[in-house]
């Protein structure tokens, strides 16, 4: 799994040649076989990709996406209170850093 901004060149290179739209550039876009999902459908297809106990969060499929993804936007507009907000960024690792394109 690697990772890239819809605003760096690998983004905007995946967004043309995929016909992603990138209106939106807050949400989260997951590429999986020439296919993207967008917003929940887009982690409920990387956690069901991670395996193990996260796959099982796939059932949520079943829930019409409309309300999966008012559920995600809830979520990422509360997510510094629901999570906390870090003074620091992360340095990354060597190996989590080989993880994200340009």
């Amino acid at each position: 799994m690697s990772f890239a901004s819809l605003q760096s060149k690998s983004g905007q290179e995946f967004s043309a040649k995929y016909n992603v739209p990138i209106d939106d550039l807050s949400s989260v876009i997951y590429l999986k076989d020439g296919k993207y999902y967008r917003m929940s459908s887009a982690i409920l297809h990387a956690l069901n990709d991670l395996g193990g106990i996260w796959k099982a969060f796939f059932i949520l499929m079943v829930i019409p996406r409309p309300i999966r993804d008012f559920f995600y936007k809830l979520i990422a507009r509360n997510r510094y209170r629901l999570f906390g907000k870090r003074a620091n960024c992360m340095i990354p690792t060597k190996e989590l850093k080989a993880k994200f394109l340009d």
